[in-house]
C-alpha cells in the first residue's frame, strides 16, 4: 500500500451507509452497466487486479453500452498502483488523422458546414481504446490481455438483451444509424429503435476483439482489421490511411493535482481540460466559508467559479503536444485569488465582460465512466467516450467497430460552438495528428480517511459535476450522496445557470432557491430529465471499508464484493 495512505489516522467524517459496506479482502466496481460491472468483478475473482478489469469492463462496455462508448473511440484512464504509490494518467484519446485539415468542416463561404464532424466517418478521430487496453494489461495487469477480453467477446458473441435506455438512446440517433447499413443491422430493428428485450449479437465485433486478445495492438492497428477498417471508411467518405493507425500511440502523462481546504485531487491534465478546471474552480472557493452561506449565495460563487474556469478553458487549453498552455498560471491558487476578487458577492458577473466571443446551447448525453478498487488498494477512475450517442452513427464493415465522432471537439472556426454548446479558440483548432480537447475528468479525492474515486459522463457539464461531486465529498457526503444530488451547470456561454428540477431539495426551498438567483442576476434554465451518470467508490484505507454507488439517473450497476482469500505463497 502506498505509504502515505497508509500512515493516515482518524475517523469517518460521516455515518456509514446501510448501502455497500464492506472490509476484508473486499474489491469494488461501479459503471455505467450491470454486465459490464459483473464482467469486472468476474476478472478480479480469477485473480486480476484493477488494471485487468478495467479492462474488461472497457471491453463490456464496448458491447453493451454502444452509445456511450466502444473500441470505435477513445478516453482516459487514471490509475494508481498500491505496491509503489505510483500514480499515472493513460491518455487513450482519439487523435486527428494526419490528412485533416484546419478549415475541413468549413464551406466555401467559410462556415461551418452543419454536422459534418458529427455524422458519417469523417467525423472519426483515429481511435486509442484498443491501445489502452493492450497498454494496461502489458504494464499494469497480473492477467494476459486475452483472459481480461474475454467476457467481453462472450458478451458479443452471444448477445444481450437491449433496454428501454438503450431504445431510447436508438431513437435519438435514429437518422445517422439509418446511414450506416451495418449499424441498422446492428442497432435497429426494421430501421426502427429496437424494442426492449432485443437480442443484440455483434459477431464481427467479437472477431475483432478477439483479434486484440490474439495478437496485442496489432490486432486492432495491423493486419486484416486494419485494412477493413481503412478501406470501409474511405469507402464512405473519410480519410483514414494506415499510417494513421501504425503510429497511434497512448501517452502516459503526469496527473494534474491541487488541494480544497485539505482535500487532494489528483485528476486529468490535458488534452483533457477537466482537471485543470476543476483545480481552478477549487482554487477560487477555497477561501470562501460555503458552509456559512445560505443556499443561493453558495450556488452563487459556484456559478462565479465555474463561469471563470470555462471562459479559460476556450482560451487556453487543447493538445500539449501541439500547443503552450499557461498551466502553471491557472492552476496557481494566487491566480484563483486574482479571479476571486472580480467577483461580487451581490451581483452575476455577465459573461459578456470576460471576453470570448461564441456560444449556445449544449447537452450531455454521451461518454461513461466507471470507477474501481481492488483489494490490493490498486485504483483506477475511467472515462470513455465515443463523443455524441452512437459517435458517428458509422459501423465499418466486417469489423462491427462503431466510429466515435470527436472531430466535433475540435474548434472548427473559432468562437463557433461544438454540439455540447462549448467554444474554443485555435490552442484547440484542427491539425493532422492532433488530440482534441476533452472535459473528461476521472477523478482521485483524498481527505483525512476517505478516498473518492469518481468521474461521469454529461459533455460540458462533466467538469461542474465533478466540482460539485468534490465539494459534497469534501463536506462528508458518501458515494450514495455524490452521485445522486441534484445539479447545476455554467459554462461562461451561453450566460445561464442550467438546474435539475429540486436542486434545493423541496418545491418551497426550490422557489426562494431560483427566486433568490435571479435576483443575484442569473438567468436560470431547468433541464428536463435530469443528466450525468457518475459512478463512485468510497474507501477508508484504515478501516477497509468500501462503499460503492451507480447514478440513479442511469441503469449501472456498483458492487462491493468479497472475494476468496488469496493462496498463501510457499514458505
Amino acid at each position: 500500500m502506498n505509504k502515505r495512505l497508509a500512515g493516515l489516522t482518524g475517523v469517518l467524517l460521516y455515518a456509514l451507509s446501510p448501502a455497500l459496506w464492506a472490509t476484508d479482502n473486499q474489491v469494488a466496481i461501479a459503471s455505467a452497466h450491470p454486465l459490464a460491472t459483473e464482467s469486472g468483478l468476474e476478472i478480479l475473482a480469477q485473480g486480476g487486479n484493477a488494471f485487468d478489469a478495467a479492462i474488461a469492463v472497457s471491453a463490456a462496455l464496448a458491447v453493451v453500452e454502444p452509445y456511450s462508448s466502444g473500441i470505435g473511440g477513445g478516453g482516459f484512464y487514471l490509475l494508481h498502483r498500491a505496491e509503489d504509490g505510483l500514480e499515472t494518467f493513460i491518455d487513450a484519446r482519439e487523435r486527428a488523422p494526419l490528412a485533416a485539415t484546419r478549415n475541413m468542416y468549413l464551406d466555401a463561404h467559410g462556415e461551418v458546414i452543419p454536422r459534418a464532424s458529427m455524422d458519417g466517418p469523417l467525423a472519426a478521430g483515429i481511435p486509442g481504446v484498443p491501445a489502452g487496453l493492450a497498454h494496461l494489461a502489458e504494464n499494469y495487469g497480473a492477467l494476459p490481455l486475452a483472459q481480461s477480453l474475454a467476457p467481453a467477446i462472450r458478451l458479443a458473441r452471444e448477445g444481450f438483451s437491449s433496454d428501454a435506455y438503450f431504445q431510447g438512446m436508438a431513437q435519438f440517433r435514429v437518422d445517422a444509424l439509418r446511414a450506416s447499413p451495418e449499424a441498422a443491422r446492428l442497432f435497429l430493428d426494421a430501421g426502427a429503435p429496437p424494442r426492449p428485450g432485443k437480442r443484440i449479437v455483434q459477431s464481427d465485433l467479437a472477431d475483432t476483439l478477439q483479434q486484440l486478445a490474439e495478437r496485442g495492438r496489432d490486432g486492432f492497428y495491423a493486419g486484416d482489421v486494419a485494412q477493413r477498417l481503412i478501406r470501409g471508411v474511405r469507402a464512405s467518405g473519410g480519410i483514414w490511411s494506415a499510417r494513421d493507425l501504425s503510429e497511434y500511440q497512448v501517452i502516459e502523462r503526469e496527473p494534474i493535482r491541487a488541494e480544497y481546504r485539505g482535500m487532494k485531487v489528483i485528476s486529468a491534465p490535458p488534452p483533457s481540460s477537466g482537471g485543470v478546471a476543476l483545480a481552478e474552480m477549487l482554487n477560487i472557493l477555497a477561501d470562501i466559508d460555503l458552509r456559512a452561506l445560505d443556499p443561493a449565495q453558495r450556488s452563487h460563487w459556484i456559478v462565479e467559479a465555474m463561469r471563470r474556469a470555462y471562459r479559460d478553458r476556450a482560451e487556453y487549453l487543447g493538445d500539449p503536444d501541439f500547443v503552450q498552455m499557461p498551466l502553471a498560471r491557472l492552476l496557481d491558487p494566487m491566480y484563483a485569488a486574482g479571479l476571486r476578487a472580480g467577483i461580487r458577492g451581490d451581483k452575476a458577473t455577465p459573461s459578456t465582460v470576460l471576453p470570448i466571443v461564441g456560444g449556445a446551447e449544449g447537452q450531455g448525453r454521451d461518454t461513461t465512466h466507471f470507477s474501481i478498487l481492488d483489494a490490493a488498494g490498486n485504483r483506477v477512475a475511467a472515462t470513455l467516450s465515443v463523443n455524441y450517442p452512437f459517435g458517428s452513427g458509422f459501423v465499418v464493415p466486417g469489423t462491427g467497430v462503431l466510429l466515435n465522432d470527436e472531430m466535433d471537439d475540435f474548434s472548427a472556426k473559432p468562437g463557433v460552438p461544438n454540439a455540447y454548446g462549448l467554444i474554443g479558440a485555435e490552442a484547440n483548432a484542427i491539425a493532422p495528428g492532433k488530440r482534441m480537447l476533452s472535459s473528461m475528468t476521472p477523478s482521485f479525492l483524498e481527505y483525512e480517511d476517505r478516498i473518492a474515486i469518481a468521474g461521469t459522463p454529461g459533455g460540458s457539464r462533466i467538469i461542474t459535476m465533478m466540482l460539485l461531486a468534490a465539494l459534497d465529498f469534501w463536506a462528508g457526503a458518501d458515494a450514495d450522496g455524490m452521485v445522486s444530488r441534484l445539479r447545476f451547470h455554467h459554462q461562461f456561454l451561453p450566460d445561464r445557470v442550467q438546474y435539475e428540477d429540486g436542486v434545493a431539495g423541496n418545491r418551497a426551498a426550490d422557489i426562494a432557491w431560483l427566486e433568490a438567483m435571479r435576483r443575484l442576476g442569473h438567468d436560470m434554465e431547468p433541464v428536463q430529465g435530469g443528466y450525468g451518470n457518475m459512478q463512485v467508490v468510497v474507501w477508508n484505507p484504515t478501516t477497509g471499508a468500501m462503499n460503492a454507488a451507480s447514478d440513479p439517473r442511469g441503469i449501472g450497476k456498483a458492487e462491493v464484493r468479497s472475494l476468496p482469500a488469496p493462496e498463501p505463497g510457499p514458505q
